[in-house]
């Protein structure tokens, strides 16, 4: 094995004095917003969210760069990609001057924010010359580290440029120094000393070299980083624009003000990082989050008025956090942050060494998106509230949660160290316990699984039916929401509603190609839990959004894409309840686990529309809005409930499964054992397979109530809307059920004829210039089409481990070695062809809109899923279902 070179003193100075320079000019270039942002807010006629988008648009590049920057530093080294990423950022600033419109800003904006990526490549530079003095290492990233230095000399210097040169010149003179320091970087620097150790790492696939993020350990510091980094880039972003809207400040002093807030929370990472290298990076980040609390609860208090009844007069009096005090504030939160990032850090060159740059580019990323997400909230919290503090509010939920956690970890990690007389080095708290591992499962013994199996697997189903009833209900939310934002006066086009509906699909269904393979990594009591807790940040963000009628389109846009964390959960959910139940009765039980949980669907379409009809939750959900038009106008309707209607019972979900479900432990695999089955012929046809049946499923429950309400005015499609899912979801299980005795193939077959049927029943009830428009056949020939696709779901997923099974037996024999590489690999395909499927729900809407705009109709929409459903039909009798198939089954 190649071994590392080992580097003198001076060496390793020389280099951190580099590297931190370069981050230091870097970081500046990627908090540019924050000070020109300003003049492009008046020239461009942008609100609070649109500039708030605009300032957080680089720092999203910057975060998601992070983990491809880390990797290519592990493999290349440091000093090439920190220059190259130089360069590229510096052409890209220089194009930002060219930009005449607020989409090409954007645009421009994604190219600027390559300079936060800049982080994880310097960490893992420096990380590499102090490889073999692991004592100075913590300190040695605090002083790379505070290179977010940066920002302060953008809050510094930017104000007189921009008064001087204008936003456009004090662009090309930030892309002129940037391009001159790459090219300083790539002439002055050195190799670092593990560039050796680079072919061995060169070697390895780019799955292998993510291999760590399956620890949780890593998303506990990126949870962290979130806080500590994500809400110190957000408030670098934010405070000048605060200062001025809260204490009347110039652009120059507010500027000045801000920098008292980046300074410490840059220069003293220093300080952190020998903090955790003398007194341990878990007690640090004890002192981070206690302290951050403090100061963001004081932070959180508006100007307030108080009037207190006497006995015989009221007394007035006012509360308000002076400009003195909020200086010294922000400064003590900033001074904290600082500690925090460098004791973060100060974990990963030390769990994993070889993979400095796997691990801290996930973990960068994660507090990147901190920062792209908390000035985009705070610029819609400021829009949907009106309380300028509400910025600091949020912040202190985020630092109440993360201390709580913190603080349950170490109470677990003590526990842990007096029962076996230890230090514990790493917190256990999301370590499974004992008896939620099955180590001895073995479903196909029938002694076994009468006993004892059928008892632990009916439980884990039951617990998984409810959790995917709710990601499937936040899945399809806009479906209900696009029908009423016209009449309540968001001015959205037709084309842009559909767009809303479709994207949670997009979004869902490329999820659903990485949650596929997490139970076998993660484990699925484990990922059940986390992946029914991230609905809560869709709803929650969703509730305050639509509060709003200014509220931007693309905020909109994003967290349609956010629902698709409820189309995610799908692949994960069927995957994990594969390996529960034997051979002879996985389609029953996916059935019941498909069907009950597509009711989410159902669900979501009937109680919304009851939910937003009144103050169900006692006024705290916020104010109503008012219908602007039609019969109802004048009518108030609560939108938002339509969101925070899930929020309690998420929380319940995600409680049950991480108390209540099993991981399986033969069950097991790493990403590379399941890539197996992009080689498998049949998972390709099977994709196409279930594209038409539960890819139709949800296209049509996603764009039934949006249609109808076009096709028919007259008619309120809220009303119905719901049963469509409704009945293709109960039909669900009776195609698993009757699958399960006649055969997946054979009921395959016939159902793509039968949804043939249905279109040409729904093309015939269209309504036609001189014609009386027929609803109740077109929702007739809609009802076959939902019970339909809802027998193709259960029997398509009842052909997938009949399949691979067969397969497996075929190359190995009757033996248990089949049976579990069968399992594995019909679980991995499951949730595969879950994902391609998925994207129904994002063409079928669409196809309404395209249609509409070509040809003033949806008839060759309809016309095209016939040709599909006929060539589906034919894929499956001549793979599966004729006499003499070569895989019947």
């Amino acid at each position: 094995m190649n071994q590392s070179l080992s580097a003198s003193s001076g060496q390793r100075n020389y280099a951190l004095l580099l590297s931190t320079l370069a981050f230091t000019l870097c970081f500046a270039v990627w908090t540019i917003f924050s000070i020109i942002g300003i003049q492009i807010k008046e020239d461009f006629s942008l609100t609070d969210t649109q500039l708030g988008l605009l300032m957080a648009t680089p720092v999203l590049t910057g975060s998601i760069s992070r983990l491809f920057l880390g990797i290519w530093t592990d493999r290349y080294g440091g000093r090439k990609v920190f220059s190259l990423l130089m360069l590229l950022t510096a052409g890209c600033v220089y194009l930002l001057t060219f930009a005449n419109s607020y989409i090409m800003l954007l645009i421009a904006a994604l190219g600027v924010g390559l300079a936060g990526g800049s982080f994880i490549v310097g960490v893992t530079y420096t990380a590499a010359w102090f490889n073999d003095a692991k004592e100075k290492q913590g300190t040695a990233l605090g002083i790379f580290g505070a290179g977010n230095v940066g920002s302060a000399v953008t809050n510094f210097g930017a104000p007189f440029l921009l008064i001087a040169i204008g936003w456009q010149g004090t662009a090309q003179i930030y892309a002129t120094v940037l391009a001159i320091a790459g090219l300083v970087f790539l002439f002055l620097s050195k190799e670092d000393p593990l560039q050796n150790t680079r072919k061995e790492l060169q070697q390895r696939g780019f799955w292998e070299q993510l291999s760590p993020l399956g620890d949780l350990r890593v998303w506990r510091f990126s949870l962290y980083y979130f806080f500590v980094f994500g809400a110190f880039v957000a408030l670098a972003l934010w405070l000048p624009h605060y200062l001025m809207g809260v204490y009347n400040l110039d652009i120059k002093t507010a500027g000045i003000i801000a920098a008292l807030y980046t300074i410490p929370a840059s220069l003293f990472r220093i300080l952190g990082g020998w903090m955790s290298d003398k007194y341990g990076a878990r007690r640090v980040m004890y002192w981070t989050f206690i302290a951050s609390v403090i100061c963001t609860f004081l932070l959180s208090y508006p100007s307030t008025e108080y009037a207190v009844q006497g006995i015989d007069q009221t007394y007035n009096f006012h509360l308000e956090v002076t400009l003195i005090g909020f200086v010294f504030l922000t400064f003590a939160l900033g001074f904290f942050m600082s500690l925090g990032k460098a004791a973060v850090f100060k974990h990963i060159p030390v769990y994993y060494p070889k993979n400095v740059g796997a691990v801290g580019g996930v973990v960068g990323m994660i507090g990147g998106f901190g920062g792209f997400l908390l000035p985009l909230t705070f610029g819609m919290l400021n829009d949907v509230i009106g309380v300028w503090q509400s910025s600091f509010m949020l912040l202190f939920v985020i630092a109440s949660v993360a201390l709580a956690w913190m603080h349950f970890a170490i109470l677990k990690a003590e526990r842990v160290e007096y029962r076996e007389d230890r230090e514990e080095r790493d917190l256990p708290e999301f370590s499974t316990p004992k008896s939620m591992v099955l180590d001895d499962w073995r479903p196909e013994d029938k002694t076994f699984w009468e006993e004892k199996g059928k008892r632990i697997a009916t439980r884990n189903l039951w617990i998984s039916i409810p959790n995917l009833f709710l990601a499937f209900a936040v899945w399809t939310i806009w479906s209900i929401l696009v029908v009423k934002m016209p009449q309540l006066g968001f001015p959205y086009s037709s084309n842009q509603l559909f767009w809303l509906a479709a994207l949670p699909a997009l979004s869902g269904a490329t999820l659903r190609i990485f949650y596929s393979f997490m139970v076998p990594i993660f484990g699925g009591r484990r990922w059940t839990a986390i992946s029914t807790a991230s609905l809560l940040l869709p709803c929650i963000w969703i509730g305050v959004a639509v509060q709003d009628t200014d509220t931007s389109y693309i905020v909109m846009l994003i967290l349609a894409l956010l629902c698709g964390f409820g189309g995610g959960n799908f692949s994960s959910s069927m995957s994990n309840i594969s390996f529960f139940y034997p051979q002879k009765e996985k389609g029953g039980a996916l059935g019941m686990n498909a069907g009950l949980g597509n009711l989410g669907v159902s669900g979501m379409q009937l109680l919304a529309p009851l939910v937003i009809a009144a103050s169900v939750f006692g006024g705290i959900e916020g104010d109503p809005l008012i219908i602007q038009e039609g019969a109802n106008a004048g009518q108030k309707i609560w939108l938002q409930n339509a969101a925070f209607l899930w929020v309690p019972l998420i929380v319940i979900g995600s409680i049950a499964a991480w108390f209540g479900m099993n991981d399986i432990s033969s069950a097991k695999a790493s990403f590379s054992d399941q890539a197996i089955i992009f080689k498998r012929k049949h998972n390709w046809i099977m994709c196409i397979l279930y594209l038409g049946t539960f890819g139709s499923f949800i296209g049509f429950a996603a764009g039934f109530p949006l249609l109808s309400g076009m096709l028919f005015p007259k008619v309120d499609p809220t009303a119905y809307a719901f049963l469509g899912p409704l009945v293709g979801a109960l039909a669900r299980p009776m195609g698993g059920i009757v699958a399960d005795k006649l055969g997946g193939a054979r009921v395959t077959f016939w159902n793509f004829l039968l949804m043939v049927a249905g279109v040409l029943g729904v093309i015939y009830f269209l309504p036609i210039a001189g014609s009386e428009a027929n609803f109740w056949g077109f929702f007739a020939a809609f009802m076959v089409l939902f019970i339909a696709t809802g027998i193709g779901n259960g029997s398509t997923f009842r052909m997938v481990p009949v399949i691979f099974l067969n397969q497996r037996r075929r190359e190995l024999g009757d033996t248990d070695e089949a049976i579990k590489q069968g399992n594995k690999e019909s679980a991995a395909v499951i949730g595969f062809i879950s994902a391609i499927a998925a994207y129904g729900g994002f063409f079928i809407p669409k196809s309404y809109g395209t249609s509409i705009d070509l040809t003033g109709g949806v008839s060759a929409a309809l016309i095209g899923f016939i040709v599909f459903y006929v060539i589906c039909a034919a894929i499956t009798w001549w793979y599966y279902s004729r006499k003499h198939a070569p895989d019947p089954c």
